[in-house]
């Protein structure tokens, strides 16, 4: 198990979507059931089927509990995204005070 490292580009192999890791941690990303790959250290051949999975939206942010690891979409598409197995969720923007 690799751990997710901060500052690091995470793709879907053979998929379309890419992820920054923003916070980083002992924990495998996955989509699906398959270990996503760094940029630059793909593994020639594989590819992940990511029929019927729904698709990150840009600039959104998921967070695993468990580890701590978040990550920013940098290119949208579908994924499953996990850590070990553990669905990540949704992070809710932070509300700014108004500036009246």
């Amino acid at each position: 198990m690799a751990a997710a490292q901060t500052g690091k580009r995470y793709i879907v192999p053979g998929g379309v979507a890419e992820f920054i890791v923003t916070k980083g941690g002992a924990g495998e990303l996955r989509c699906g059931d398959a270990a996503m790959q760094m940029r630059g250290a793909e593994e020639a051949g594989v590819t992940v089927s990511t029929d019927g999975m729904a698709a990150v939206q840009l600039g959104k942010r998921y967070k695993d509990e468990q580890t701590g690891i978040e990550v920013l979409v940098v290119k949208p598409g579908p994924c499953d995204i996990n850590v070990d197995g553990r669905a990540m969720e949704l992070m809710q923007p932070k509300v700014l005070p108004s500036a009246d």
